[in-house]
């Protein structure tokens, strides 16, 4: 046992993800695609066998599988609501989160008109992104860009008080980035917001594996994520304000519920998934202590920060020390997730990621991750993109001295 791992239970982290498990080519796989998508926590996996093979079922029946079927959901949307510090009715489920958001933008800019104004990111997923470009196109609003760095990697929040305006409706800004891993800080951004009674969307995709969030701490009004980001199945999650949800206006089936969070679920949800999604969140909360599932999401939070952190410092400190490798990543006094972005001089990022693969058993990606926007600034979105590596709590010392020695071989260092 490493000095990393004496104080993290890693090894009863990684007993609960039976992918873990996979060989390929005689090794153990080694999975650095969390960032796309994590593995899933067996006990989500046993309660979405659970949930079908005890008979699903439609709700409003009058049977028990229909009963059971409407009290595995609101049991699912305590467990979020717990997971961000909001009411289980500012939450609603849909497919994922960018089609969460495309409904959300069109139910809100039916009072938007000409000459109002939406701010997005440039650091961001085009999923908050291209969402509020399309509703903005369809009413002629003016889209103004909070721009990046491109030498820290970071949003440019100095220049918010001559980008928000009178005019300013929304504002659009992911939490972290999915590509380079800097984390925001959205308490600022929301209060420069929140002063000209703008709305603020959150994309909280990528960094609700990593730490924990408090809904009314970062002052999102609109808050997005997938479960199948943190150890679940393929679910999108919104959490939106319970006054703004009210005012809603959704597109929806005329029979459709008119009471939130109702009314953003149009069509029948995907239940044997959303049975899936409180033990995602209990596993978060089982790495912790507490009373409370609270105070137990705070400390498994807390521990996992820590433990990722810890070992994404390592593979970063590592790979700088490669020649020709160039990392792409804020100052270390910028709180970042525990993804590392690379490029390597000389090599296109597919055939590193193909090399990785096929001579080591790492599963690892590259592109431009729909980051596209900060992929063009840094000029990279026409040759390949980065190397993506997104750590999980279930990667290991060893999985990561695996990447090191796997790139050293193929550059023959």
């Amino acid at each position: 046992m490493t000095k990393m791992t004496e104080h993290f239970p890693i090894e009863a982290v990684r007993e609960q993800f039976p992918a873990l498990k996979r060989m390929y080519k005689g090794k153990p796989v080694v999975y650095l695609d969390g960032p796309g998508g994590s593995q899933v926590v067996k006990s989500s996996m046993d309660a979405i066998y659970a949930y079908m093979a005890n008979g699903g079922a439609n709700l409003h029946g009058p049977f028990p599988s229909s009963r059971e079927t409407e009290a595995m959901i609101a049991d699912a949307k305590h467990a979020v609501a717990e997971l961000f510090q909001v009411e289980p009715d500012e939450v609603a489920f849909g497919a994922n989160m960018t089609t969460l958001t495309f409904a959300i933008a069109r139910a809100l800019s039916r009072h938007w008109q000409e000459g109002d104004e939406i701010v997005v990111s440039e650091l961001d997923h085009r999923a908050n992104v291209d969402s509020w470009l399309a509703v903005a196109a369809d009413r002629g609003m003016t889209v103004r860009w909070l721009k990046v760095n491109p030498s820290t990697l970071t949003l440019q929040v100095d220049e918010l008080d001559s980008l928000l305006t009178s005019k300013t409706k929304l504002i659009a800004v992911g939490l972290s980035s999915n590509a380079v891993g800097t984390i925001n800080d959205l308490s600022f951004i929301s209060q420069k917001a929140q002063e000209k009674s703008i709305l603020v969307a959150v994309d909280a995709v990528h960094a609700t594996p990593h730490f924990a969030i408090d809904r009314n701490e970062i002052g999102a009004d609109l808050l997005l994520c997938s479960s199948y980001k943190f150890f679940g199945p393929h679910v999108g999650i919104a959490v939106i304000r319970k006054k703004l949800f009210e005012a809603l206006e959704v597109y929806k089936l005329a029979p459709a519920p008119t009471f939130i969070p109702d009314k953003l679920e149009t069509g029948t949800q995907n239940h044997e998934g959303i049975a899936g999604i409180r033990p995602a969140i209990a596993f978060i909360a089982g790495c912790g202590t507490g009373d409370t599932l609270h105070e137990k999401l705070r400390s498994g939070y807390a521990v996992i920060e820590d433990y990722e952190h810890r070992l994404a410092e390592k593979l970063r400190n590592e790979l700088g020390k490669i020649e020709g490798v160039t990392l792409y990543q804020a100052d270390p006094n910028v709180p970042k997730t525990p993804t590392i972005a690379f490029r390597i001089a000389g090599y296109e990022p597919e055939d590193i990621c193909v090399r990785l693969c096929e001579e080591h058993s790492i599963f690892i990606a590259s592109g431009d991750f729909y980051a596209s926007t900060l992929a063009e600034k840094l000029g990279i979105n026409t040759s390949g993109g980065w190397i993506r590596a997104g750590l999980a709590p279930y990667n290991t010392e060893e999985e990561a001295e695996r990447l090191i020695v796997g790139i050293k071989e193929i550059l023959g260092v």
